[in-house]
């Protein structure tokens, strides 16, 4: 309600199907050509999550973050609808972002906070998908402890009961060319009427158990410690070097394999005839 009396309906932003298509194509090549593989432990959270309001709130260390946030939307919760918060003056130079279910904030005035509590309110109550960055700004993976910016916990407050769920994210490389993208879904934080004083710690300590453990995860360097695999990229140096290494593997007879590294943690191929005869 305004100070003139007068109700203010908040409009939840109309999401266009033509182009979500649109952009999962380029999200697809995106990842493709620039990593080796978008990996993520603790899928099943996102999967079959608690039923009732659920916010998304992640790391931010990149710009790669929304395209990630989006993937696990795409390819993990189908059935829901999907919003998120963005800086207003970054989606006007990303307008594509507002058909897909960003919402404008204004991060830099006492304006924004009170924009992101209704909007994300409105989000809530119509049964979608609230995802969020609540560092507010890019924080290096390493950086603790782990701070949000007023909001998060205002929300969760003021919804009295929903689930928040962390996600933890880090790009690095391992054994090949391109990088690796991590995620580490968290443990849920179920809310049922605690005020925002109590939710902050019980948030940022979840988030940053999540972070811990993505860190353990990629220090490993270890595949397997990441049951799913959203997307694959390519392997190997490409170009003439890889046409070259084909070539060689056809004249010799031998499997072309154009992985960096054949680690043991590889699944290990039956041998070619020719190459047990050698």
């Amino acid at each position: 309600m305004t100070r003139s009396g007068v109700v203010r309906t908040v409009v939840v932003p109309s999401i266009s199907g033509f182009t979500l298509l649109f952009f999962r194509g380029i999200v697809r090549r995106y990842f493709r050509r620039q990593f080796h593989a978008v990996r993520v432990n603790g899928a099943a959270a996102l999967e079959a999550p608690a039923s009732g309001p659920l916010i998304v709130y992640t790391n931010h260390t990149s710009w790669w973050d929304p395209m990630v946030c989006y993937l696990l939307a795409w390819r993990l919760m189908t059935k829901r609808m999907h919003y998120a918060p963005m800086d207003a003056e970054a989606l006007q130079r990303y307008s594509i972002l507002k058909r897909i279910g960003c919402f404008p904030v204004d991060i830099r005035s006492a304006r924004g906070a009170v924009q992101f509590l209704r909007m994300g309110e409105a989000v809530i109550r119509s049964g979608g998908v609230l995802w969020v960055t609540p560092q507010g700004r890019f924080a290096d993976v390493r950086e603790r402890p782990v701070s949000f910016k007023p909001g998060l916990a205002a929300l969760a407050a003021r919804l009295g009961e929903c689930t928040l769920v962390p996600v933890a994210m880090e790009y690095t490389f391992w054994d090949e060319r391109k990088p690796e993208a991590l995620v580490q879904i968290g443990e849920a934080v179920r809310v049922a009427g605690e005020t925002a004083e109590v939710l902050e710690p019980r948030l940022t300590a979840a988030l940053e158990d999540a972070m811990d453990h993505l860190r353990a995860a990629s220090l490993g360097r270890d595949e397997r410690l990441f049951a799913r695999v959203l997307i694959r990229g390519t392997v190997g140096a490409g170009g003439f070097y890889a046409l070259g290494k084909r070539l060689q593997a056809l004249v010799t007879g031998k499997r072309y394999r154009p992985e960096h590294t054949l680690s043991t943690k590889m699944p290990i191929e039956t041998p070619t005839a020719r190459e047990v005869e050698q």
